[in-house]
């Protein structure tokens, strides 16, 4: 298998929004959780992560504003909107879609 790092194009936009989905957090604790979900199998270098917020931001799926963290320093906390929470479900049906293609090709005899 490759790097867990080889995300499909997309798959971290919905990784985003779901993580995002139980509670706001800032962008580190949004990698911890997609590592800790993931059962330590991705991970979401900063590099991919803050150009992905920063987008989802543009697009008006998400919002940024700056909150004191759990070791009492000032970090951006994202938290989805209306427009992200839409976007999720559209997100998850299209994953659904594609990763039932895939296992039926991937599960051919």
């Amino acid at each position: 298998m490759g790097k867990p790092s080889d995300l499909l194009q997309g798959t971290l936009d919905l990784l985003i929004l779901k993580t995002l989905s139980l509670e706001a957090r800032h962008g580190w604790a949004i990698a911890k959780r997609i590592q800790q979900v993931s059962g330590e199998v991705l991970q979401v270098q900063q590099g991919s992560l803050y150009p992905a917020l920063h987008r989802l931001e543009q697009q008006g799926w998400v919002r940024a504003k700056w909150m004191e963290s759990e070791t009492g320093r000032q970090a951006r906390f994202y938290s989805l909107t209306a427009a992200g929470r839409s976007q999720l479900q559209k997100e998850a049906a299209n994953w659904a879609r594609l990763s039932s293609a895939i296992d039926l090709i991937v599960a051919e005899a």
